[in-house]
């Protein structure tokens, strides 16, 4: 159940309390990356990354699986999912994201591998990038940042707390390359309010 006793407003942009408040720190050893191979659909892309991907394809393919790829030339580069949003495809009969690049039991997103290798300029979808933040469209061009708890990022969120690292100090790069920096410094300093 979402928290919505503090909301912070920064432009246009509604930011739920416990995006400031919780903690979160990635535990790749423990979870070994299954948010690439579970959930109800794909992860949720913006309007312009499906043609990123496509540009992007050739450079990252190769390090898919071949389950992955041929579920992309049946299907395309995003699909639609039950809500009528657009998002990355899954391997049919699975929850996986065909873009997923398996190493034994773990799991890595292939564009971002690409992207962190200097093969290809798109990182990877930017709601990837912000997870455990979920952005939602509010209307009228406003938009909502709320915390999505899964369990299997509960040790990460245990691992934050230890760390002392929040969920927004943990996402600085995505929250900048998503909204700038003056997004950013402004959330900061509404954190430094909240917390203390």
């Amino acid at each position: 159940m979402m928290d919505y006793s503090t909301i912070v407003q920064i432009g246009d942009i509604y930011v739920n309390g416990d995006v400031i408040t919780e903690y979160f720190s990635c535990d790749y050893p423990v979870c070994k990356g299954k948010c690439c191979i579970a959930g109800d659909s794909g992860a949720p892309l913006g309007e312009d990354e499906p043609e990123k991907i496509e540009s992007a394809y050739e450079a990252f393919s190769p390090l898919m699986s071949e389950r992955g790829r041929k579920a992309v030339d049946e299907k395309g580069f995003f699909e639609i999912d039950r809500e009528g949003d657009i998002v990355t495809p899954v391997v049919p009969g699975t929850e996986e994201c065909v873009y997923t690049l398996f190493e034994g039991e773990n799991c890595f997103c292939a564009i971002e591998r690409c992207f962190l290798g200097g093969k290809c300029r798109f990182h990877k979808p930017i709601s990837c990038r912000l997870y455990p933040i979920r952005v939602v469209k509010l209307g009228e061009g406003t938009l909502g940042l709320n915390l999505h708890k899964w369990d299997i990022c509960r040790d990460a969120f245990e691992k934050g707390r230890r760390e002392g690292t929040r969920v927004y100090q943990f996402l600085k790069e995505p929250l900048t390359d998503a909204f700038g920096e003056e997004f950013y410094d402004a959330l900061c300093a509404a954190a430094e309010r909240i917390n203390g």
